[in-house]
């Protein structure tokens, strides 16, 4: 059964489309012409509209419009005359499902039509589910991480350039690559460049390519990154640190969408989608002349910032736990877990190298154990567990429970700079369990 829209300014056609598709039991609301039912899916949601495409005011082209507008799931039959045949053609390039011409003499065709549109839909939306789901590996819920997973969702199925804004080890290329994969490119490579992690003499050449005899020890053409990404999504991580004479040659090429290897002469098509990630403050760079302002402009068409973890409590446990599900995989060790006090520990401290950070904690901490429990001793930092540092972290573990919870609240509190409702909703507890 389905929410269906029936849009028809002929009295007696509309009640026949109501008729046959109530038979088929589906829950049908009608409308007289395209104003009406434009004021109807803005207020309740439909699977399908079945629209005839002539109609006084708004008519079904402009309907289909508004429709793949703002709420492009839904799926469009049309009712078309013969002579409007061209007119149906193109709303199916629009996002129309499929039309049906006027007159509609046999009622098992509507049914059959509408069937397979609402199949259509089912499975668009089953595609839609997973893909959402996907996206636990970059959060698991928190508030703070709502706007980035609607971004990267409203942003993937375009080709607009994305920069991508946070912290060292928040999860920029986690983001890159789901953008990748919700995108109409997933079948297509993902290619990333770091650009901090490449000398200034190999990045050219590990860019744009190069051509035989280009340079000393240039003894074979080299394809380029830029060129292997070619039908699919192109990842420049930590793009702040690229030198002017490599912005300048992006620049072309973004523009362009061409390129040519070093010591080349012929021009490359390109089809690439530019996704780049950076901790600095580009526009910063942008004002000390440091970083190009029409590449910055290029590449910021939709920037994306990730909050760092300490901003994301709601994220800090199941993103350790998936974590350490993937540690002990590696470690051939299934099963482990952290206990409460280990809990309280990843709440409480503020992670300032983000998920990389707690990964690492987490790994030591799984190296030290030698059961399948991890308690907030392994979980101390470097040098404070065996006597090394001064401080509350160095008797981590080596108290009672109550112990371990005081020193969990003190770390919280300075977390959070002394901010209570925060600090509760860091630990997962109530304010007044916190007074407590």
């Amino acid at each position: 059964m389905a929410q269906i829209l029936v849009v028809d300014d002929e009295p007696g056609l509309r009640s026949f489309l109501a008729e046959v598709l109530t038979g088929d039991g589906h829950q049908v609301t009608s409308a007289k012409d395209g104003l009406e039912a434009a004021q109807l899916v803005d207020k309740k949601q439909f699977a399908l509209v079945v629209s005839d495409l002539k109609m006084p005011g708004l008519d079904g082209m402009g309907l289909l419009r508004k429709l793949k507008a703002e709420q492009p799931e839904v799926e469009v039959v049309l009712l078309t005359a013969h002579g409007d045949i061209g007119t149906a053609v193109e709303a199916m390039r629009l996002g129309a499902f499929d039309f049906l011409q006027k007159p509609l003499a046999d009622p098992d065709q509507l049914s059959l039509l509408c069937a397979r549109a609402l199949e259509r839909r089912g499975l668009k939306t089953a595609v839609r589910a997973v893909k959402q789901t996907s996206l636990l590996a970059l959060s698991y819920g928190d508030p703070a991480m709502d706007r980035v997973v609607h971004a990267l969702q409203k942003v993937a199925p375009t080709l607009a350039s994305v920069l991508i804004l946070g912290e060292s080890g928040v999860g920029k290329e986690v983001a890159a690559r789901e953008l990748h994969r919700l995108s109409d490119r997933a079948k297509g490579p993902f290619v990333a460049v770091n650009c901090a992690a490449i000398s200034e003499q190999l990045l050219e050449s590990e860019l744009f390519g190069h051509e035989k005899g280009a340079f000393t020890g240039a003894t074979e053409r080299h394809q380029g990154r830029l060129e292997l990404a070619d039908g699919g999504t192109f990842f420049l991580d930590e793009v702040g640190e690229l030198k002017q004479a490599l912005q300048a040659k992006l620049l072309r090429v973004l523009q362009e969408r061409r390129l040519e290897r070093v010591g080349g002469t012929r021009s490359i098509e390109l089809d690439v989608r530019f996704v780049a990630a950076t901790n600095r403050d580009l526009a910063d760079m942008v004002r000390q002349g440091t970083f190009r302002e029409d590449l910055y402009h290029r590449l910021a068409v939709f920037p994306i910032a990730i909050p760092p973890l300490r901003e994301r409590p709601g994220d800090l446990v199941p993103i350790a736990q998936t974590l350490l599900a993937s540690i002990a995989r590696e470690l051939g060790r299934p099963g482990l877990s952290l206990d409460a006090a280990a809990l309280l520990t990843i709440k409480a401290r503020s992670w300032p190298g983000n998920v990389r950070e707690l990964r690492n904690a987490l790994e030591r901490a799984a190296i030290l154990s030698d059961g399948a429990v991890l308690d907030a001793e392994h979980l101390a930092p470097v040098g404070s567990t065996h006597g090394g540092t001064q401080g509350s972290a160095s008797q981590q573990g080596h108290g009672s429970l109550a112990d371990l919870e005081r020193q969990a609240i003190v770390a919280a509190l300075a977390a959070e700079g002394g901010n209570r409702r925060k600090v509760a909703e860091r630990l997962g507890i109530a304010e007044r369990t916190l007074y407590d």
